[in-house]
């Protein structure tokens, strides 16, 4: 467990990252802190937040209902056996494609694959998420290939993974994917385990799947 002086480092970080415009943090202020929770991610990093707000945060994610809670069990926090913070729970998971060209990106996901831009950070961008429903997909412009040659098509190594619920839908995102010009690097198939699904070639060669049940 981190001392409270690394704790406190960790809270002028979230103060600069929330001074800078860094969107990444604004889901983390808003899941720990009740007064942004109705909150967008624009407004929260346009929102006052201060270094106490930031040392809340951080007591917050350690189970503490404050800073002034943590600091007076700093002691508790040391001994593992007496501690009562429950355990983490993930609450969802977001894939990274590396990517060449944000904007060209961007479009690729919005025009062809039916999702909207969440943000897009820097200028020019270096950083941004889309999404669509539930599924959200950060972008992250990289200067050189991250991998070598053809493997990741050769290895068939996918880069993220997006489900659906029903065969119907599986059958008609492929179809409405078909019409719209993506290309892919697999068509829809059914598995030997009885999924169906597909999988989408990205202008950078990232290979996303998407996945349904069988009939």
């Amino acid at each position: 467990m981190p001392n409270l002086e690394n704790l406190k480092k960790q809270a002028k970080q979230y103060l600069r990252w929330h001074r800078e415009g860094y969107y990444p943090v604004a889901a983390e202020i808003r899941a720990a802190l009740s007064r942004f929770q109705h909150l967008d991610d624009k407004e929260v990093l346009e929102a006052s937040f201060r270094l106490a707000d930031a040392q809340d945060l951080i007591a917050r994610q350690l189970g503490f209902e404050g800073w002034q809670a943590l600091k007076t069990g700093a002691a508790v926090m040391a001994d593992p056996k007496k501690q009562s913070t429950p355990e983490p729970v993930l609450r969802s998971i977001s894939a990274q494609l590396f990517v060449a060209d944000i904007e060209a990106s961007c479009q690729f996901f919005t025009s062809q694959l039916g999702f909207t831009i969440d943000f897009l950070y820097g200028d020019p961008p270096f950083y941004g998420q889309v999404i669509r429903d539930n599924a959200q997909i950060a972008l992250r412009k990289v200067w050189e290939p991250v991998f070598v040659g053809d493997i990741r098509q050769r290895e068939h190594l996918l880069s993220a993974s997006v489900a659906v619920d029903t065969s119907d839908e599986i059958k008609r995102l492929f179809l409405d994917f078909q019409a719209a010009g993506v290309p892919f690097h697999q068509t829809l198939r059914k598995e030997p385990w009885g999924a169906r699904n597909f999988i989408v070639l990205d202008p950078d060669g990232n290979l996303i799947l998407f996945a349904g049940p069988g009939d």
